[in-house]
């Protein structure tokens, strides 16, 4: 097929939030270097990532003006010098965290780029690159989750936070979930033991309660601010676990003296594209996992609420303020 000079994308065009997308129509089509592949995208995935970079907050982000979006799926159309992996006609599901994803075409690395399960659509497989080994990795290896623990996952009607109920429900574990009252049904459905207010002052008390006084075994923290305060409290001493891989809710300040007199516990930070950067080989065994929770049916077709491209805006916006369930797609 003939490819454009130009496509319609969303351009972020300035540092104050998504409000500040504006769509465009004349952005050139990108070409695939050495280790890169060109994609179609036919559809893409709205991350807090991408909220982050449009705040400013996520280190190291792109300069505005730049095209938003981290994730695409989509039909391979070109590949660059030195891939021999992937044809022309191939469909995929990668992440470049330089952006580029909400438009009609993307350039990703070649060596990320997972093939569509067969028999799903594109869209179906957003979040197999980043939610759902983002939920693995702080399940497993970083947190160390065995059968008859307690894991307390906050955000649980996100798109991480259910791929996690329903992994962490296959290994074993009591889930306790939080999320906003209009989104408990969601979650009990995924299979949450309990199903609190994300927003209850009386959290920490509630999961101690739950869990005889002692505290969860393992806590999944994407919200930040004073909430991850919270979530230190409701883990249980020595042995507990939180992983932080989220700052939704903004910083937290967590100083040596709590770690030493108030939260006894141990703190783990994941940033999915450092695991992949720095830790390879783990980030395999993920991988390697989740394709055989795939294959035991475990997780299956994802089923994004879909967005015009033209609406990206809106869908980033209602992310920021929480008012999604699920995983949410941009369609070009």
């Amino acid at each position: 097929m003939s490819i454009l000079s130009t496509m319609r994308a969303l351009e972020q065009t300035s540092l104050d939030g998504p409000q500040d997308l504006r769509l465009i129509s004349n952005a050139p089509v990108p070409s695939p270097g050495p280790g890169e592949i060109l994609i179609r995208v036919t559809a893409a995935g709205v991350n807090f990532v991408d909220v982050s970079q449009a705040r400013g907050t996520f280190a190291s982000g792109p300069q505005p003006p730049y095209l938003a979006g981290i994730e695409g799926a989509g039909e391979v159309i070109a590949v660059g010098d030195g891939v021999s992996d992937l044809e022309p006609g191939a469909h995929v599901i990668g992440v470049a965290i330089g952006g580029g994803a909400f438009a009609e075409y993307m350039v990703l690395p070649a060596a990320a780029a997972l093939p569509v399960p067969a028999g799903w659509t594109d869209e179906q497989a957003l979040g197999l690159v980043v939610n759902w080994p983002t939920a693995l990795a702080a399940l497993k290896p970083l947190g160390g989750l065995t059968a008859g623990q307690t894991v307390l996952i906050h955000a649980a009607a996100g798109g991480t936070g259910q791929a996690a109920v329903k992994m962490a429900k296959h290994f074993g574990a009591t889930v306790i979930a939080t999320a906003s009252p209009g989104k408990h049904e969601v979650v009990r459905a995924l299979g949450a033991d309990q199903v609190l207010d994300s927003r209850d002052a009386r959290l920490t008390a509630e999961v101690l309660a739950l869990t005889g006084g002692a505290g969860a075994d393992l806590v999944l923290e994407s919200a930040g601010g004073p909430g991850l305060d919270a979530s230190m409290a409701a883990t249980k001493r020595v042995t507990g676990r939180v992983v932080v891989y989220g700052l939704a809710g903004g910083e937290s300040a967590i100083t040596n003296w709590d770690l030493v007199y108030k939260h006894q516990i141990h703190v783990i930070g994941l940033n999915i594209g450092i695991l992949i950067q720095a830790a390879p080989e783990i980030f395999g065994e993920v991988m390697g996992q989740l394709f055989g929770l795939l294959a035991a049916g475990v997780l299956g077709p994802g089923q994004p609420t879909v967005y015009d491209l033209a609406e990206g805006p809106k869908a980033l916006t209602e992310l920021e303020a929480r008012a999604t369930v699920g995983k949410l797609a941009l369609l070009p």
